[in-house]
């Protein structure tokens, strides 16, 4: 007769553990010690610790998140689970330079681990105090070179400080301002940012290239470039910026959203002042403005975001007057015109009359309506409070176009020809935009008399 099988499961002693690993052993001896723990285990009571990282294991980063919900004590456990060797390895994925391109599967993949990563790190530590939690979230990911300041030898085409910027993101979503003010403070304090800073602001441009590099890098993947709610950059961009003196502040919004070398990603200093820059190179600082103006930011009025932009056409000297008229019109209509009125109230009338000239090139170069840049003069002239200084800024505009047109041709005329024609193309450029500019404002002329 055959024997029977026995189908019920052995239990293990709950007096005393068989296995003689140490860490399986004191699990067992808590869970002794301790009755609640036991019913908040559930089912999970009769296991040894390390057969709950094997099932830990088998689930995704998203699931054992979940399963860190269950209680207080399961979420202890997967905090041990994830301090130990095989769970950092399992979890702490460094695979930051094998991809190929940006964007690609692999990349987003990688991102969205670490954003699955922060959600977990965000439940496991739930229950404790802001500096506790972020000195328990340190001592693990300092295990990843690649998350440290300067911890990577190729930071260019290494993705590890994005991943560290999403699982931040993550980690402080939905966190009030006191305790995000915590976290950046507490980050400086382990980069040592503030006096990376120092060095980069207060050094002549260019002269620390590599840092005004890792500075960049690490302001845009850590801190900036990861939210959904513009609110939230502008939070971190002030807590980066308001430290520091406003012209110290201009160097800085330079540094982490200015032009970039294609071949090593260093800061280009000279790009304003040579020539006539493009739009990509610009966007990034526009973009920033008008983060800080658009988002009411606290901390920023419209006369410091205005401020901003005045010191920052200085920087690292004066910029040529294209590029500042570029940067405007990229900033908005709201920035452009407080900007304008800015120097209308202040006595600048003949600064503000040339940069009208240089507003209307801008346009006729980029085929935008110059409709608009007529307009915009209309606007401001409504800041003067006489109609005498108002005709007088009109016959300053006028004079701006003669002016500007014979600096142009002085050049053309004397037979200075730069190899791509730039300076000839700039004043074929800039007699199509004064014919424009002023059909534009016939129309408006006529409009006004017909009406």
């Amino acid at each position: 007769m055959a024997s029977r099988v026995n189908t019920t499961f052995t239990l293990i002693p709950s007096s005393k553990c068989r296995r003689l690993n140490h860490q399986s052993s004191d699990f067992c001896n808590t869970l002794d010690s301790d009755p609640q723990l036991l019913s908040t285990l559930g089912n999970f009571k009769v296991l040894p610790l390390e057969i709950l990282h094997i099932i830990l294991r088998y689930l995704s980063v998203k699931d054992i998140g979940m399963l860190s919900m269950v209680s207080k004590t399961v979420s202890q456990h997967i905090i041990n689970y994830i301090s130990t060797s095989s769970g950092s390895r399992r979890l702490l994925l460094q695979n930051f330079h094998d991809l190929d391109l940006p964007g690609t599967k692999e990349e987003t993949a990688l991102l969205e681990h670490y954003r699955a990563l922060g959600l977990l790190f965000k439940r496991c530590t739930l229950l404790l105090p802001t500096k506790e939690r972020l000195k328990y979230i340190q001592k693990i990911l300092s295990e990843v070179p690649c998350f440290k300041f300067s911890g990577c030898s190729a930071p260019l085409q290494c993705l590890g400080l994005s991943c560290y910027g999403m699982f931040l993101q993550t980690l402080t979503a939905g966190w009030d301002e006191l305790e995000c003010h915590r976290v950046y403070n507490f980050l400086c304090e382990q980069t040592n940012l503030s006096r990376k800073m120092q060095t980069v602001v207060c050094n002549k441009p260019g002269s620390a290239r590599k840092l005004e590099l890792r500075v960049r890098l690490f302001c845009r993947n850590v801190l900036l470039d990861h939210w959904t709610h513009r609110s939230d950059s502008a939070f971190w961009l002030t807590r980066i910026l308001k430290p520091w003196p406003m012209v110290n502040q201009a160097r800085l919004l330079y540094i982490i959203f200015g032009p970039t070398s294609p071949h090593d990603g260093q800061v280009i200093w000279q790009e304003m002042i040579e020539g006539p820059t493009d739009e990509s190179s610009l966007k990034g600082l526009a973009n920033a403005i008008k983060l800080l103006y658009d988002t009411g930011a606290k901390g920023w009025t419209a006369d410091d975001v205005i401020s901003l932009v005045d010191e920052l056409s200085v920087v690292p000297r004066e910029w040529l007057l294209e590029n500042n008229a570029r940067l405007l019109i990229l900033s908005g209509n709201n920035i452009c015109f407080t900007f304008m009125a800015s120097k209308a109230v202040n006595g600048r009338a003949i600064e503000l009359a040339r940069l009208i000239v240089f507003l209307a090139l801008v346009c006729e170069k980029e085929l935008y309506c110059m409709d608009w840049t007529v307009r915009m003069m209309q606007k401001v002239c409504k800041v003067f409070n006489t109609a005498t200084e108002r005709k007088s800024f009109l016959q300053s505009v006028a004079n701006a176009f003669a002016c500007v047109t014979m600096e142009m041709l002085q050049p053309v005329m004397s037979g200075e020809r730069d190899d791509d024609d730039r300076g000839f193309l700039n004043l074929f450029h800039l007699l199509h935009a004064q014919a424009n500019f002023h059909k534009e404002v016939l129309y408006l002329t006529m409009n006004a008399v017909s009406s």
